[in-house]
């Protein structure tokens, strides 16, 4: 199971883990990916397909506080709580809303910058020219605005982007025309970025990078992780569902669901999921050529080899809980809205579980307590963007490198 660096086993076979395994494999090392799901089958494959570097903005904004009642009476909103959870996610929330001011998006969207800044670079050092041609697109993103108070409203967060280097071009009603003539004419007012792109499909990418990764050798173990066999040194085995697996090396790349594994590793760390919702419309009858997101609804509409997507807004209700269909109802409406001509007959509807922790940042770190594991979890909305990046600097790390950015913002011990 070893080569000349070693054996690593990551836990989750999304797109963090089966970047990291990729990255692992161009650093000399042997990999394993464990996971109870195909890959891709998890969040991943409900991403909203951008690919913006300039999606660097966290979850808890300046301002949010003042609509944060009004949505959270609301149960189709941006964002929401189911009531029965409040008791267990209200001390998370209040962290949430402590990050919500100036300098902290600022802190925040320093570091996804630095993060994200090379993911078209990242997937290109991991794909075919073929592969990589096909599935991306980068013909730029366009934030569209009701009104302009709406754009005014949003001017701070869009100056905040572009003094950390983003091109955010303002547009007029026939520019927004000329991009996107399907697009309802009440949309005056739009930012384009020329930079941002996105993936036809972000499961068919997941799965060809993991075909990549078993080109070259590596295996994918489909099972679920029961818990965690500690030594003298770190972890040794992973007791489950397929059996126990030894453990040479570990990265822990389990999305929501990695909380109580990094805390038998030596870390606890206040993750939950923000679920998301999405529709997908087989049929649109309308051509979108790019990613489109309408900030006020807090949605992005992506064309798709699929079907044309809507997706976005928060649900905070755990892991357990039912999906709440009607809040992806709601995202129908907001599609029709943008669209007036979309056909929205043939859809299917989808709820998964964005990682989250409460600054809006991931944590790539070494574990506190043992040396040879290292943490990749907490993406939350931006998992296609970072997940290429992500395991371009875990592979560093184990690799006894110095990653290409300060991961100092992502430390685990930051909580």
């Amino acid at each position: 199971m070893t080569d000349t660096k070693g054996h690593v086993t990551i836990i989750g076979a999304g797109i963090v883990g089966v970047s990291c395994a990729a990255f692992l494999q161009r650093e000399g090392f042997d990999v394993t990916v464990v996971d109870w799901l195909e890959p891709g089958q998890g969040t991943s494959f409900g991403n909203a397909g951008s690919v913006s570097p300039s999606a660097i903005l966290p979850v808890a904004m300046p301002g949010m506080v003042k609509k944060l009642p009004r949505w959270l009476l609301d149960p189709l909103g941006p964002l929401t709580v189911r009531w029965s959870y409040l008791p267990w996610i209200a001390p998370w929330l209040l962290r949430f809303i402590r990050h919500a001011s100036r300098d902290e998006a600022l802190r925040v969207a320093t570091a996804m910058r630095d993060l994200m800044g090379t993911v078209f670079d990242d997937y290109r050092a991991l794909l075919s020219p073929e592969d990589f041609a096909e599935l991306f697109r980068r013909n730029g993103c366009l934030y569209v605005y009701g009104s302009g108070e709406e754009l005014a409203a949003a001017k701070w967060s869009l100056d905040l982007r572009r003094n950390l280097g983003a091109e955010m071009v303002e547009i007029g009603g026939d520019d927004i025309r000329q991009l996107e003539p399907a697009l309802n004419r009440r949309f005056e007012h739009g930012i384009f970025a020329p930079e941002n792109g996105s993936t036809i499909d972000p499961y068919r990418l997941v799965n060809s990078l993991a075909d990549e990764v078993k080109r070259r050798g590596g295996k994918f173990v489909s099972a679920e992780v029961k818990d965690v066999v500690i030594g003298a040194e770190g972890p040794t085995a992973l007791e489950t569902t397929a059996g126990r697996l030894p453990v040479d090396r570990l990265v822990l790349a389990a999305g929501a669901w990695s909380s109580p594994l990094a805390k038998k590793l030596g870390a606890k760390v206040p993750l939950e999921t923000q679920r998301g919702y999405h529709v997908t419309f087989a049929n649109p009858q309308i051509k979108v050529n790019r990613t489109v997101m309408w900030n006020t609804r807090s949605v992005f509409i992506n064309p798709m080899e699929c079907g044309l997507r809507i997706a976005g807004t928060v649900e905070l209700a755990g892991l357990k809980a039912a999906p709440n269909y009607a809040r992806a109802d709601k995202l129908t409406e907001i599609a029709r809205e943008m669209f007036p001509g979309l056909d929205t007959e043939e859809q299917s509807k989808w709820m998964g579980h964005r990682p989250c922790l409460p600054d809006s940042l991931p944590v790539i770190d070494r574990s506190p307590k043992f040396a040879n594991t290292i943490f990749a979890f907490g993406h939350q909305h931006v998992g296609i963007c970072s997940g290429g990046p992500t395991g371009r600097h875990v592979a560093a790390l184990m690799a006894g490198k110095t990653p290409a950015i300060d991961l100092t913002p992502f430390s685990v011990n930051r909580f």
